[in-house]
């Protein structure tokens, strides 16, 4: 997400996003937050299938996967995704404490958990240590 500019300097450039999750109001605030602090969010995915076939379609920078996913298992979305070998950056996320899941999160493909009370660009940029 960064990238060389003419004068050599590194600019920041803007992020691309899917959000995984199967609650369509925090979708809808996410999607607000994160595009007004400059995260093009590129699509969403509400099951394991769409988020693979998003993930797959549009190469987002980073996928937001709840792990508490309906029927589904967020940490089994992330490994789907990590086995398709796509360039995204799977980052884990949930109204529960990352306590709770801190084996399970460390086991698994995702570079790391954020708190969707704290979800952000600047803690999305953060993790990932932009």
């Amino acid at each position: 997400m960064r990238t060389a500019s003419p004068g050599g300097k590194n600019d920041l450039v803007q992020m691309r996003c899917v959000i995984v999750d199967d609650d369509e109001a925090f979708i809808k605030a996410a999607q607000s937050l994160l595009e007004r602090e400059d995260v093009t969010v590129v699509g969403v995915a509400n099951s394991s299938t769409e988020a693979v076939q998003r993930a797959g379609t549009l190469r987002p920078d980073v996928v937001l996967i709840d792990i508490r996913l309906g029927e589904e298992s967020g940490f089994e979305v992330a490994r789907m995704l990590a086995n398709h070998e796509l360039p995204s950056v799977l980052i884990l996320i949930s109204t529960h404490d990352g306590a709770d899941y801190a084996d399970l999160i460390a086991e698994s493909p995702a570079a790391g958990f954020l708190p969707k009370a704290e979800l952000s660009a600047a803690a999305i940029r953060r993790l990932l240590g932009a």
